[in-house]
């Protein structure tokens, strides 16, 4: 059975360094036990860890690839995360640089289910950027809220999101909202003939996501919105898989950001927001946008929206989208950095047009749509 394989950056001071930290890393994911009491046989040689390639990279830095049996995964998507950085994430000077699922785990995760073809047809923004107004803010009520997406749609906006902070608060609890903004989409789409879609923010316990999740598709929703950081990345995955839940599905960044901030533990950019999020099913991902307020730097998300959109990638390809200091002046700027696939994010600059928001998304599309 073929095995998939890990890369990661390691901190040594030596290649022997390097080495000691590899085969710590090989029974640390795996057997969890010292090297000298590892069973021979198909423990030794299928269940551990093997080092497949160790190389110079700088100064302090080698690149390590591990390769690991799937007999290891099983076919659920916690496990897997668990093998890939499970105990070695406590550890300091170790992060992940790809993965690659190999022939055997890529058709257990088959990642999202529409991805960005999928997107496009159920938006009817069959090229081009997409662009998704988010509506806020919190203490808003169910009705506010519901106006602002009517206009929206009324200007033929792609996708209106929940703000992440939107939850099951008493001001606007989800099914109240969920229901007044369907209603509000629905009018405004048969005004239009347009294809707007409204993804809520899924809401409540852990247990609650896929009530939540089904109450949305019945109730008329586009799509959901779902924080892996807080309900873990299975939460997207079952949604993925599930043949009763048949709508997109997009994720937001919040609580995931202690994954990439640090130089020398966690993921790259590119692995948290582009891979992980395809491996789970995703079929947007949100990541904070160059010169807005959380400082990733350009060559972070390209990195982002390069593992979102390369062919070779798990899965279907799926869409970037950056928010944070978007606005209509910046689109020609962001369209030259990320392409034609990527979903803009428009939140509180749409909002000091007031009661002339659509003009505001009128704006940004034709700004995105006129050649540089």
């Amino acid at each position: 059975m073929e095995r998939f394989s890990v890369v990661y950056r390691v901190f040594a001071d030596t290649e022997n360094e390097a080495s000691q930290r590899a085969e710590a890393i090989s029974l640390e994911q795996t057997v969890e036990i010292p090297r000298d009491v590892v069973p021979s046989g198909y423990i030794e040689d299928v269940i551990l860890g093997q080092i497949e390639h160790i190389s110079y990279e700088t100064e302090g830095q080698f690149i390590v690839t591990m390769s690991y049996s799937p007999d290891s995964v099983g076919s659920e998507l916690p496990q897997l995360l668990n093998v890939i950085f499970g105990n070695s994430s406590i550890q300091r000077g170790l992060k992940v640089l790809s993965l690659d699922l190999g022939t055997e785990l890529a058709k257990r995760f088959r990642g999202a289910k529409f991805g960005i073809s999928g997107v496009r047809k159920r938006s009817n923004r069959l090229t081009g950027g997409l662009i998704s107004a988010v509506i806020k803010p919190q203490g808003s009520s169910a009705d506010d809220l519901a106006r602002i997406s009517y206009r929206c749609a009324l200007a033929g906006v792609d996708i209106i999101k929940d703000d992440h902070g939107l939850t099951n608060q008493h001001m606007a609890p989800f099914k109240e909202r969920c229901e007044k903004i369907c209603a509000a989409v629905r009018e405004a789409n048969s005004k239009t003939g347009g294809s707007t879609l409204y993804f809520p923010n899924i809401a409540g316990h852990s247990n609650d996501v896929n009530h939540f999740a089904q109450f949305a598709k019945n109730t008329g929703a586009g799509g959901v919105l779902i924080m892996p950081g807080l309900f873990g990345f299975d939460a997207i995955n079952r949604l993925a898989r599930s043949d009763d839940f048949n709508l997109p599905i997009m994720s937001h960044p919040s609580f995931l950001g202690p994954y990439v901030l640090s130089g020398d533990t966690g993921f790259t950019h590119g692995m948290m927001f582009g891979v992980l999020q395809r491996l789970a099913g995703a079929d947007i991902s949100i990541f904070p946008n160059v010169g807005g307020r959380f400082g990733f730097s350009a060559a972070e998300c390209r990195s982002i929206a390069e593992q979102c959109v390369v062919s070779d990638g798990i899965g279907k390809t799926i869409f970037p989208s950056p928010g944070g200091g978007m606005t209509v002046d910046r689109a020609q700027e962001m369209k030259k950095m990320y392409g034609n696939d990527v979903v803009y994010l428009l939140g509180g600059t749409l909002l000091r047009y007031s009661e002339k928001i659509g003009e505001g998304i009128k704006e940004m599309r034709q700004a995105l749509d006129q050649d540089a």
